[in-house]
């Protein structure tokens, strides 16, 4: 038997346990044994929860377990997360995370310790929720030389455009619908001013092209200032505004990469997806572009990705890989030398 730990309780902890049990015979199947929830971490006590009784508050409880192999990390945020990943990787327990802020900023630290260590550092669920983007990159897009990714990488900024476009609502009443809804935060600022498009694109980036991209050295902005002008300048344009994480590999060895609104032809891979959905079009030497699509964030499509990676665990597949290297600003292009035409009468880029 297999038996691991979740670090976290949360909306995406809790799909973890809860998926596990309810693929319980998937997992055995994929796995060749059972897997077990041992212990979930959270400073809440869940009296009423049936899994009440594997509640700890003690991470060293499950850092000196010898039986616990697998810990994953749901709880976010580059402080806690941080400190307990790197104990586990340390201690030799593969380690798979939906972190996205903590492996866009650790990554190659991280990467580093699962090597030295023989174990896995793995996030698939750090990018995209369900949608598989990680091990493709990796693995299905390996013989091609990757040369551009661009991708709708945040639900909620996605919905409020979407509100913006098709209902000619405006920025706030959409942000306030999308609160009501879930899709939204109390405070949206990671997901509305691009932070979280940001930290994704780097991680996608890094991955594609071999070398860390950290997000406090990409241009970000985000939709908080869009107007209904604006919206509508694009349509009668014949383009339709995204928020987009992009990269690209430029003749001088940089990268190109920004987070931005932007205006793309209607007839785009992108233009048509709408709603919380994210898409994601990566462009490779041999196959041209290829677009991934799916459900970005939720409890059970990021929890899939979660438990993808568990399953991979068991594998002796990819154990220390260490998938891109470190790098300093200079292998970032500065923004302002990026030349754009620009949507009329606004700084909104177009692109092709």
């Amino acid at each position: 038997m297999i038996k691991t730990a979740v670090l976290g309780y949360g909306t995406v902890g809790s799909g973890v346990v809860e998926l596990l049990k309810k693929n319980k015979r998937l997992f055995t199947d994929k796995a060749g044994e059972e897997i077990q929830v041992k212990y979930i971490l959270d400073i809440r006590d869940f009296p009423e929860d049936p899994n009440r009784d594997k509640i700890v508050h003690d991470f060293d409880v499950i850092l000196h377990d010898p039986e616990i192999t697998i810990i994953a990390e749901t709880i976010g945020g580059k402080t806690f997360a941080y400190e307990y990943t790197k104990k586990a990787l340390a201690a030799g327990k593969n380690v798979v995370t939906s972190n996205k802020e903590l492996v866009a900023a650790k990554a190659p630290e991280l990467l580093q310790l699962a090597k030295e260590n023989g174990v896995k550092y793995l996030f698939e669920a750090s990018v995209g929720g369900g949608i598989p983007i990680i091990r493709p990159l990796l693995h299905c897009l390996a013989a091609n030389d990757l040369n551009k990714i661009i991708g709708i990488l945040n639900g909620t900024t996605n919905y409020i455009l979407t509100k913006m476009i098709k209902e000619n609502m405006d920025f706030s009443v959409a942000l306030k619908q999308a609160q009501q809804l879930g899709y939204a935060e109390a405070n949206p600022a990671a997901d509305v001013e691009g932070h979280d498009t940001c930290r994704k694109i780097c991680i996608l980036a890094s991955m594609a092209f071999g070398k860390h991209i950290y997000p406090e050295n990409v241009y970000t902005k985000g939709i908080q200032d869009l107007t209904l002008e604006d919206v509508s300048k694009a349509a009668q344009a014949g383009l339709v505004i995204k928020l987009l994480g992009y990269a690209e590999k430029t003749t001088d060895g940089s990268v190109k990469i920004f987070v931005s609104p932007c205006a793309i032809r209607t007839d785009h891979p992108l233009a048509n997806i709408e709603d919380v959905f994210n898409g994601i079009t990566v462009t490779g030497n041999a196959t041209g572009d290829v677009t991934f699509y799916g459900k970005g964030a939720g409890k059970f499509p990021t929890a899939s990705a979660v438990g993808a990676d568990i399953i991979h665990c068991t594998t002796p597949a990819d154990v220390g890989k260490i998938l891109w290297q470190d790098s300093d600003n200079s292998f970032v292009k500065s923004f302002q030398d990026l030349q754009f035409t620009y949507l009329t009468g606004t700084e909104i880029p177009v692109i092709e």
